[in-house]
């Protein structure tokens, strides 16, 4: 298994211990929601989404030489959001993390999810 794999079955199935192995001491992470964000709050956003989602699934990876574009699909209660993440990964570790959410629909069936 490579670690875009173990990256998401860790994550999806709210193991963030897993998670933190295939990241490196100092990943960048990036996203768009309105807060500022670190390694430490991606993984408390992840857990957060894993524990209260129905269903984390993702839809499409396309593969690059130096890592991964995914699309998931997140299935609240009362809605779906989207969830685009884009991971560079260099001698077997995720160096770089950019999410791109779906702001309007996490606000909407994900309430409270980055907030502080």
């Amino acid at each position: 298994m490579d670690v875009v794999d173990y990256w998401v079955r860790s994550w999806t199935s709210d193991d963030l211990i897993a998670a933190r192995k295939v990241l490196t001491p100092h990943v960048e992470v990036e996203w768009n929601l309105d807060a500022p964000v670190d390694d430490e709050e991606l993984l408390q956003v992840l857990h957060r989404i894993a524990a209260f989602a129905d269903r984390v699934e993702m839809t499409s990876r396309t593969d690059a030489l130096d890592g991964a574009a995914l699309i998931y699909d997140l299935t609240a209660p009362f809605g779906n959001a989207r969830l685009v993440e884009f991971l560079a990964v260099e001698d077997g570790l995720i160096t770089e993390i950019r999410h791109v959410y779906d702001v309007t629909a996490i606000d909407r069936y994900f309430p409270g999810l980055y907030a502080n």
